[in-house]
């Protein structure tokens, strides 16, 4: 059972951490297909999944389409992640869309219960910590940088010295 949070800061909401692998070339289709069915959305945000490289190893056992083989395999491949609200039906629509887009006989997903947190929109704004509260760092995308075309964040005005 997942804890009940509360706090002046943030809130927090029940749902589930899904996890796929797929080989790394084919992450951008399944990304779609997923995207298709539900927009992920965090927040003042959409599109919220992360990716983490590495290898997945497996053996083919008899039985199935491939070939069975005496050792295991390994195939370079993305773990993405991401959040879906509860709701048994969203949750299904996705695996669904994942099956259908997967390469794979047998994709590699699992589903864990979770609790994500969410601000509490116009508080915390003045943090230090912030991005947007000191110099850019090199993984602040550019739409989001001080002095490139687009729509600043309220109170980000760039007040360095050229």
């Amino acid at each position: 059972m997942l804890p009940r949070l509360s706090s002046e800061r943030f809130t927090a909401e029940a749902g589930y951490r899904v996890m796929v692998q797929v080989p790394a070339p084919e992450a951008a289709a399944l990304r779609a297909a997923i995207l298709a069915e539900d927009p992920l959305q965090w927040g003042d945000y959409d599109q919220v999944s992360h990716e983490t490289g590495g290898v997945q190893r497996f053996r083919s056992l008899p039985g199935g389409v491939n070939a069975a083989t005496e050792v295991a395999v390994e195939v370079p491949c993305l773990e993405l992640s991401f959040f879906l609200p509860e709701g048994a039906a969203r949750l299904e629509r996705v695996i669904r869309a994942i099956y259908r887009a997967h390469p794979y006989e047998e994709p590699v997903i699992q589903v864990v219960a979770a609790l994500r947190t969410r601000h509490i929109r116009g508080l915390d704004q003045d943090n230090p910590n912030r991005f947007w509260n000191r110099a850019d760092a090199d993984w602040v995308p550019d739409a989001h940088r001080r002095g490139v075309p687009g729509t600043p964040q309220p109170g980000t005005e760039d007040t360095r010295e050229a």
